[in-house]
């Protein structure tokens, strides 16, 4: 099944359970708590606080998200991205835990016709009710349903406001991408156990100090994330395997020395796509804020489109194939091609000119401290002030070579 017709599915599915679709929301969010969209939820925030009235009591969306979270993964494991499209359905004080569960379970394996051996559940160690939806009105085993912590399932969408238990569900991927230890399970960091879908049972408001306040009105904020939902219908074991990368990642191979499953090649695969919208949605090249994230993301594929060989600028390129292939969902891509393309260049051409003269100094650098392993912070300034290495790329860079940085 194609990405778009997964898409296509998931939002005619819950059409016909009554949902409105509306359309996802600008990278950039209104709220200002939060500096990127990071969730679908968060364009209904106002709403779950009941500082607005819905705009329909069911609704489901798409929303494409950036998180910065695990950059440093990203390309380096099968499942880690900067950006990804969340599809995801709300419910504001209308149906609550049972119905989410019921819809979730059979879109999952009716709609989507996933093995029902394959699946795993997990619940928040405390809610009892949701343990309860699964295992009596669901009817699984309870050896396929796991209770854990608020690290792995409480949910918010930032440091404050709604958030609240929740039950995440996982494809089994097998026992050859496990890790072989005895209580490998939903929520291990192997690979074995994909999560694929987590339904957030938003019942509280978390305040500026902290205290949980419960919610006047409940609702229901689940996310599936399109990249991985994608690997399991295409039968990929890899989210970069799938219709959604493979294109880019071609094209990257084309100009330069990398394989498939390089991770430079998978870093610029996912960066394009982050790059290319962010900028569509009016973010520039900074050093602060949402421009800073967007030159840290732009200055990363670079650095990683030399260390695979691949000849002068290229991002542009990448961009045009990622406009030509979500421009049918993001108009405002095509609009906003040459723009896109024009701030690209310019950022690009930038760093490239240092880039080689800082990579030098960094190499000094590694000679210099062979002893000590650690890079001073006059030296990382020097290259953040003289080279246009953002202190992330440095330290980025140090931890590749066994380094620290002061």
């Amino acid at each position: 099944m194609k990405s778009s017709e997964i898409k296509s599915k998931f939002i005619s599915f819950f059409e016909s359970k009554g949902h409105k679709a509306m359309l996802g929301s600008s990278l950039v969010p209104k709220d200002p708590t939060v500096l990127l969209t990071l969730a679908g939820m968060l364009q209904f925030k106002p709403v779950f606080l009941g500082q607005e009235k819905p705009p329909y009591r069911r609704v489901t969306t798409v929303q494409k998200c950036i998180r910065m979270v695990d950059v440093e993964r990203v390309g380096k494991t099968p499942r880690h991205h900067t950006f990804f499209e969340m599809l995801g359905n709300f419910s504001f004080g209308d149906y609550f835990k049972k119905e989410a569960v019921q819809f979730a379970w059979e879109l999952l394996t009716r709609e989507f016709k996933l093995p029902v051996t394959r699946l795993k559940i997990a619940v928040f160690e405390k809610d009892d009710e949701a343990y309860d939806i699964w295992r009596k009105d669901i009817g699984l085993p309870a050896e396929i349903i796991f209770r854990l912590d608020e690290e792995n399932n409480f949910w918010s969408a930032g440091p404050t406001g709604p958030c609240g238990p929740c039950s995440e569900i996982y494809y089994d991927l097998g026992e050859e991408f496990g890790c072989g230890k005895g209580d490998c399970g939903p929520g291990c960091d192997c690979d074995r156990f994909l999560e694929i879908w987590n339904l957030v049972f938003i019942q509280y408001n978390r305040d500026e100090s902290g205290q949980l306040l419960p919610l006047k009105q409940k609702g229901i904020d689940t996310g599936m994330g399109l990249e991985r939902i994608a690997s399991v219908l295409q039968g990929k074991s890899d989210n970069f395997e799938t219709d959604l990368f493979v294109p880019l990642i071609r094209k990257i191979m084309a100009i330069s020395t990398a394989g498939e499953s390089d991770p430079s090649a998978r870093i610029i695969a996912d960066h394009a796509r982050a790059v290319t919208h962010l900028i569509a949605d009016g973010v520039f090249p900074d050093n602060t804020g949402r421009g800073y994230v967007l030159r840290r993301l732009i200055r990363r594929a670079v650095r990683h489109g030399k260390m695979i060989g691949i000849k002068g600028p290229f991002l542009v390129d990448l961009s045009s194939t990622v406009i030509a292939q979500m421009e049918e969902a993001y108009p405002a891509l095509r609009e906003k091609s040459a723009l896109i393309a024009a701030t690209l260049k310019e950022e690009e051409d930038n760093f490239m000119a240092t880039l080689d003269n800082g990579m030098k100094l960094f190499g000094e650098l590694q000679e210099a401290h062979k002893a000590d392993k650690k890079i001073t912070g006059e030296e990382a300034f020097r290259l953040h002030d003289t080279f246009g290495f953002p202190i992330d790329l440095t330290i980025e860079l140090a931890d590749e070579s066994g380094m620290k940085v002061d």
